[in-house]
């Protein structure tokens, strides 16, 4: 899950948020943001016709990894790369992939480094989740599929992933769908200290800063993101099995050590790679976002997050915010996936 900006969002706002959200993240209680969007339904996905599978899965050497990938629709049709986040991942898009694909859209979803199948192809190469580096290796995705550009759209990690890429490299963004809204931000940024309430709801970045948070989350790994499913989702009854497909991912020989640098990196506790330097200087002044986006948002979140208001100024192409209805919580694509095929679709037009 992501962490807010703190130098992007008022005081105001983090308290507000803290109000709202802390008993969602733990009574399973539903947030109570006023937010002035407007609202779309989301009819509800019987559980006999729920996928569990995706069409094809693919390997390719991309950048400084061997890719793992879910692929749908025609290849010549329009590309849109599904981006997920953690603990989550290419199973999130299993029901938004075929919906897409029927609607003529070339759909690849990549196992982001440290999960599933995706592979560093050097024991040398730092495990590294700076958020430049896991937005070049979907370039690196795209250079190797020879898709020059891209619908990008995701939640948490996959957000952030698809904020980076809209400032770094707008030219191979077709569009953007962001749940949660703008997700860049830089380690001096997260060095302000957030108020008792929403520091409460980050507590899990807090215990991978520490040896037994790391050795506690290698040991309890699939109960630990079963609890954070839970926290995150607190009105998503999924089922062992839903979950047991993604847990499976985090089997990655990688995945622990990328989860932990990734969070302590955000709050300054470990550094990132040089060559990463001048992106991630960019990426600190937290850029506006020019190319056209939607951002999205389940009225049951139950990870902290800002509201609309907060970061509507980041961008400023075309733009629409949507509140999804229905007890929707984080994983928004896996939850309510017609809705968020519908947002794809939508910016396309833009």
């Amino acid at each position: 899950m992501q962490r807010i900006e703190s130098s992007g969002i008022s005081r105001r706002h983090l308290l507000a948020i803290a109000g709202a959200s802390a008993g969602a993240a733990v009574f399973g209680q539903r947030p109570g943001f006023a937010e002035p969007a407007a609202t779309s339904p989301v009819p509800s996905v019987p559980a006999s016709t729920v996928n569990t599978s995706f069409r094809s899965l693919k390997q390719i050497d991309a950048g400084v990894l061997n890719i793992g990938y879910a692929e749908d629709g025609p290849a010549n049709g329009s590309a849109v790369v599904l981006l997920h986040g953690w603990p989550y991942d290419i199973h999130s898009y299993v029901d938004v992939a075929p919906l897409l694909a029927a609607a003529g859209y070339r759909i690849i979803v990549p196992y982001l480094r440290g999960y599933g199948t995706t592979r560093f192809l050097s024991s040398a190469t730092m495990r590294n989740a700076q958020q430049s580096a896991v937005g070049l290796d979907i370039i690196a995705l795209m250079n190797a599929l020879k898709i020059q550009k891209a619908i990008i759209a995701g939640f948490d990690w996959g957000a952030r992933t698809a904020d980076v890429m809209a400032v770094l490299w707008p030219e191979r963004c077709k569009a953007i769908v962001s749940v949660d809204g703008y997700l860049i931000s830089s380690p001096e940024g997260n060095q302000a200290p957030l108020p008792p309430e929403p520091a409460f709801l980050f507590w899990y970045q807090y215990y991978f800063a520490t040896p037994v948070g790391k050795a506690g989350y290698a040991r309890y790994l699939e109960q630990f993101n079963n609890f954070i499913w839970h926290q995150a989702s607190p009105k998503w009854n999924f089922d062992d099995g839903t979950y047991g497909r993604t847990a499976a991912s985090f089997n990655n020989p990688d995945h622990v050590e990328i989860v932990m640098h990734d969070y302590r990196w955000r709050l300054g506790l470990a550094d990132g790679e040089r060559e990463y330097d001048d992106l991630e200087k960019r990426l600190a002044a937290l850029p506006a976002i020019t190319v056209p986006t939607i951002t999205m948002e389940g009225d049951a979140n139950g990870a902290i997050h800002a509201p609309s208001t907060a970061y509507r100024a980041k961008f400023s192409g075309k733009y629409e915010y949507r509140l999804i209805s229905g007890g929707v919580g984080h994983n928004l694509p896996q939850e309510a996936p017609e809705a968020f095929a519908k947002a794809v679709v939508d910016v396309d037009s833009f």
